[in-house]
This record gives structure tokens, sequence and C-alpha cells, in this order.
């Protein structure tokens, strides 16, 4: 069986408050795109499971991937036999983007329905938490209002489509916790749903991402980034996530291949929506 765990990209990212468990309660968008890794899974040639990786490297060992705790935790919550699992990434770690997360989610999506397991999107949600805050949003993979932690979701009407996104990533990497370190936390004057319903044309106004003041202020090629795609007819333009990626939402594809050619330095990405 093989599938493609995609990306996603925030729409806004309110830090709420700091709780006392040591994380932060969050409020933001999750929506995915079309920017896909591919998972595959077969029965094992062996009698251990495996796990094979192609593509961008994935700095860490077999059993730390997250792919690898997925298939873990459910061997071990229903005793599935050996599989290989060969995994070929194309979405950018260290981006804001979610792909691990995304590899995870799809991971337990695809052994669910492999081995007739039963378990219903709600509870596949439940055991994805255990591995990661964003992983119960790729098991419904739709535009979602995350709060918590980012693990309570709600649908939210939020539609793309038609539009074109250039996406950069530039040759840095944020440290997630040293991302939240440096935020001092607040409740937003606005709730999102209330921002995002004024449509796009409006969203560079008051739709934020609260990790940028001190991101940027570390990396301000960052910040020269959100200003290019800005300057290039974007509609709207954030980083997403902790970083480091960068995204504008254009209009038309014209108009999104034409800015991507000012960007041969970094990585990047033309994707429609």
């Amino acid at each position: 069986m093989i599938t493609f765990p995609n990306a996603k990209i925030n729409l806004g990212l309110h830090i709420v408050s700091r709780r006392s468990d040591g994380y932060h309660n969050i409020e933001t968008v999750f929506y995915p795109i079309p920017l896909t890794d591919s998972l595959e899974i077969v029965p094992a040639k062996g009698a251990e499971s495996t796990l094979t990786c192609y593509g961008r490297v994935v700095d860490c060992p077999v059993e730390k991937n997250l792919v690898m705790k997925a298939y873990r935790m459910m061997e071990e919550a229903y005793e599935l036999p050996a599989v290989d699992i060969y995994l070929v990434k194309h979405i950018p770690d260290g981006a804001g983007l979610g792909g691990g997360s995304s590899d995870a989610s799809f991971c337990m999506k695809m052994l669910n329905d492999m081995f007739e397991i039963g378990l219903s999107a709600e509870q596949l949600a439940a055991m994805a938490a255990k591995i990661g805050a964003d992983c119960p949003f790729f098991i419904y993979n739709q535009p979602m209002i995350a709060t918590g932690i980012g693990d309570v979701l709600e649908p939210i009407g939020v539609d793309l489509k038609g539009k074109t996104m250039l996406l950069v990533k530039p040759d840095v990497s944020v440290p997630t916790k040293a991302a939240y370190a440096l935020v001092t936390p607040a409740a937003p004057d606005k709730p999102l749903p209330e921002i995002l319903s004024a449509g796009i044309n409006d969203w560079a106004t008051d739709l934020h991402n609260d990790f940028e003041k001190s991101v940027f202020a570390q990396y301000p090629g960052l910040a020269e980034v959100k200003q290019r795609l800005t300057d290039s007819g974007a509609s709207y333009a954030a980083m997403s996530g902790s970083g480091s990626s960068i995204f504008g939402i254009y209009h038309s594809a014209e108009l999104a291949d034409a800015a991507a050619r000012a960007f041969g330095e970094y990585s990047h990405y033309v994707i429609s929506l």
C-alpha cells in the first residue's frame, strides 16, 4: 500500500498562554497543501520491521523517526505483523510544514486500513496525539482551527482553491523549543475565525504569526523573504509554524511563477491550491 502524506501551513498563529505543564496554548488554522512525501508499507521480507528512507536526509535513528514510532505504537496495541516501510522525503524538515507529523499520521491510517483494525478517525487522532501535537490534524487532513496545544480541532470553512502558493524554504532551521522560549504569550485582539472571514485581501492587516517577531529578529533573512513575496504581488505572506518556510498566496499562477524566478538561491515550490 502506498500513500502520499502532505504538508500543512498555518494561517495565523497566536501563542495565547503558557501552561503549567510547560507547553503553550495556541490558536491557529492548519491548512493542508499538496506538497507531499511518499510512504509505502508492505509485508516484511524478514522477521523484523524496517524503515528505509530516501530523498531528503532524515537526521535521526530509525527508531526515533516518527513513522517508526507510529508503527511501534500500533504494533504494541494491536499485535501487528512485521512490515517494511519505505519513506521518500520531499517535504523540507525544520520548516514549520509538519512533514514528520504527516508521515506518522498517514502511517497510522494505512496500518488501520491494511490490517482492518477498524479504528475511527477520532480514535486514530487520540493515538496520534501521543506522537506529536499536530499529528491529529493529519488524521482529518482538512482545514481545522486548532486550540489547546494544537490538538483540539474543529473544522473551519477556509477555502484557498484556485489560488497559487509560492513556498520558500531558506537554508535555516528554527528549533521549535527555542522559538517558543522567545515569545511573550498574549490573548489575540480578534479571534481567528473573525479575521479569516474578512477575506484574503484583508488578511495582511490582522492575520499574524506570533513567532515572526522573535524569529525574524534572529534570522533577518526570513523577514526579507516575506517582504519580497509581498512586493512580488502576494495577496498574503507569512511564516508557517515556527519557521523557517515562508509562503505567499497569489491570485494567479502567472504571478507566482514570475515571483519564483527571483528565489533561485532558495529551495522553493510553486503549488496550486
